[in-house]
């Protein structure tokens, strides 16, 4: 029989240490548990973290696609790696007399990190690095952080409406985030502010890249030209919103509004795939003639 024709290597040709994963697994949900719980409740009640449900299960599905070159490979435990466990643990502690819910939540990545280095040491969190930063996407901003983003966008928002209101003739007067129309008042809010599409859009972008392109680098390119597109996509909204509540002010609110934001979102995600187009078409014009 010829070398090529040689069976295969077998998956399970590095054991797995079920016992410690299911001992580490274990601790982790009772230490963290009722952060968890309360993490995935926000997921329900805030709009912005819709996407957070998609963030374990997407993570999960890209450490099964890697089970065979993972399975194939040497991992030794690293002892040292409890140190990070227990510096997650000690940022919970903080986080909770301090009552500080993002810290709680990052504690828990911090630790699965640290439980990753125990069992499989530098290299095991190298392989698994990229599921363990989407994790980061799970958890919503810190509120000193959100209220900084989210007023500027809406300023943005309500100023590229105007504009282009202005210039498609329809008179309007802009009070900060307030736009005075002839038929109504509208007011560009945290919701219209476009956090919302520019983190699910960030997340979306690393696993499109992830999946459609080869290069390592492409995925935080395609981060990067989310917040454009974000922005582009949001001010958009509010301009349509504007034409609209001067046809029939009723199509500025209820389902109306929510359907034009699913639709925008939409055709956010298509720039987003014509921006990677792009960029790949440049990059390939530069390799030709480097």
């Amino acid at each position: 029989m010829s070398p090529t024709d040689a069976a295969p290597p077998r998956l399970d040709a590095c054991p797995i240490p079920w016992t410690r994963i299911a001992w580490f697994g274990i601790l982790l949900l009772a230490c963290y548990g009722p952060v968890l719980h309360r993490l995935a409740g926000d997921w329900i009640i805030d709009e912005d973290m819709g996407h957070g449900f998609f963030v374990p299960a997407v993570a999960l599905y890209l450490v099964w696609l890697k089970r065979a070159e993972l399975l194939s490979a040497h991992y030794k435990p690293y002892l040292p790696g409890l140190i990070v466990v227990l510096l997650g643990a000690l940022q919970l502690m903080a986080a909770t007399l301090g009552v500080e819910l993002f810290l709680a939540r990052t504690a828990f990545i911090v630790s699965l990190a640290g439980v990753v280095m125990t069992l499989g040491g530098f290299r095991l969190v190298r392989d698994l690095a990229f599921p363990l930063f989407l994790l980061v996407f799970m958890i919503p901003l810190p509120a000193i952080i959100y209220n900084q983003i989210t007023f500027p966008l809406q300023l943005l928002a309500s100023q590229i409406a105007e504009q282009v209101l202005t210039l498609v003739g329809i008179p309007v007067l802009r009070d900060g985030n307030i736009l005075e129309l002839p038929s109504q008042r509208l007011s560009v809010v945290e919701a219209c502010s476009g956090i919302r599409s520019l983190l699910s859009l960030s997340f979306l972008s690393l696993v499109y890249g992830f999946f459609f392109d080869s290069k390592p680098w492409m995925r935080w390119v395609l981060v990067v030209l989310t917040v454009p597109i974000a922005i582009s996509a949001n001010a958009f909204r509010v301009t349509i919103t504007g034409v609209l509540s001067e046809i029939d002010p009723e199509l500025a609110s209820g389902i109306f509004h929510s359907l034009e934001g699913w639709v925008i979102f939409m055709i956010a995600l298509v720039l987003l795939v014509i921006a990677h187009r792009l960029v790949n078409f440049v990059h390939g014009r530069l390799a030709s003639h480097g």
